[in-house]
């Protein structure tokens, strides 16, 4: 078995009295999506906190491949570097900003000459099924099409790592079952590490090759779920 892309090695998080994690392993090998399931408060969104750099360990190490990104209480490599996408459980899009403006941003952060961002920023928006909507505001769209631009603005860098957060837990049945066949499409299509939280079982079905349950800050159970003939 080849090296994984994501190694969470040892990894503790104590939030005052409370500990979020303790003592969390876990592998994510390259094109996998693993579907991280949980009651609320489990610390799920922790780990997917640390995985993007956007908090640090008490103790223990995460590395993307062979570079340690993360040691304990520090952060070795920051989240801009990481080339992660991440779309938040409040989508936050920022509202004073286009379609085409909330992608454009992460483009400027990732120093993408302006003389490509136009392509790239049409090209994800087609991707994702949403072209034409660029000049509108968040405001302005629906719940389904706000998820879609929280995506766009997600894969927009070309990530190697997809990182969600219970992205669909604002959407009604319908669209939930639509956006997980949307995700599912894309992460196969654009060959995506995926590491996706969840309290909804149902998600795991549609997205997940494996399933990892975590309870008060442990992994409980691991289980397999899409077999290797459906990635073919």
């Amino acid at each position: 078995m080849t090296a994984p892309t994501i190694a969470v090695r040892s990894v503790t998080k104590a939030f005052g009295s409370r500990q979020a994690l303790n003592g969390v392993t876990l592998d994510v090998a390259a094109e996998e999506s693993v579907v991280i399931l949980g009651p609320s408060g489990c610390g799920k969104t922790t780990l997917l906190r640390l995985v993007a750099g956007l908090e640090t360990p008490d103790n223990g190490e995460i590395w993307f491949g062979d570079i340690r990104v993360t040691g304990p209480g520090r952060i070795v490599v920051p989240p801009y570097e990481r080339g992660i996408g991440f779309v938040f459980q409040d989508l936050a899009l920022w509202p004073h900003l286009t379609v085409a403006g909330n992608l454009q941003f992460v483009l400027d952060v990732l120093k993408v000459s302006r003389s490509e961002q136009s392509s790239r920023i049409e090209e994800t928006l087609k991707l994702v099924r949403i072209d034409g909507f660029q000049r509108r505001y968040p405001h302005e769209l629906s719940g389904g099409e706000q998820q879609r631009v929280a995506v766009a603005r997600a894969l927009v860098g070309a990530p190697r790592l997809l990182l969600l957060d219970e992205p669909l837990s604002s959407l009604d049945a319908e669209l939930r079952t639509t956006m997980r066949a949307e995700l599912s499409r894309l992460q196969r299509a654009l060959k995506l590490t995926m590491i996706y939280v969840t309290h909804d079982r149902e998600d795991t079905t549609a997205l997940a090759d494996r399933v990892i349950e975590m309870r008060t800050g442990r992994i409980a159970t691991v289980s397999e779920r899409r077999g290797s003939e459906e990635r073919a």
